[in-house]
């Protein structure tokens, strides 16, 4: 873990276009932009419950006096809930000025992907509906599913986090 940590904090601003943080949720390898990556924590930490939030917001952590939210990745693609273990890690991403702490089976590897190799989300009359994925990167013979953070923190989530923090 420690060593993809290396690797994000090494590319700077210039080289961080086709960049992209993969982490593993339920069987699926998914991936976001560097750019958003501030934070890799290895394990769970405590998490503080927060009243009347939904299910995938597990609460707020304090990360050396900060106050971020945290959303379990698992629970917001109604996947069934995982039990955290040695694996299970705290990717913190920052949208807007906004930090968020997204809980993910376990953090993969950085990957360089090109733009010709993103492809979109099939359309949504073949039966694929799901807006968080914003392309598809092929990688040799496997796919990774981009996400798109922004839509991911939907502005009612942005709206809870800001409340939270």
């Amino acid at each position: 873990m420690s060593e993809v940590m290396e690797q994000i904090l090494e590319l700077t601003e210039d080289t961080q276009k086709g960049k992209f943080l993969t982490f593993i949720i339920g069987q699926e390898e998914y991936a976001i932009e560097i750019k958003y990556v501030t934070e890799i924590i290895g394990g769970i930490q405590a998490i503080t419950e927060v009243p009347e939030v939904p299910d995938y917001i597990r609460g707020i952590i304090n990360l050396r006096g900060k106050i971020i939210p945290v959303m379990d990745v698992n629970i917001r693609f109604k996947k069934e809930p995982k039990p955290y273990d040695d694996r299970t890690c705290i990717t913190v991403i920052d949208i807007d000025d906004l930090s968020v702490g997204l809980i993910v089976d376990n953090v993969a590897e950085v990957l360089s992907i090109s733009d010709e190799n993103i492809v979109p989300p099939p359309d949504a009359r073949s039966g694929f509906s799901n807006h968080y994925i914003k392309g598809i990167g092929k990688v040799g013979n496997t796919v990774k599913l981009i996400l798109n953070c922004k839509i991911l923190l939907g502005d009612e989530d942005l709206a809870l986090y800001t409340e939270a923090s």
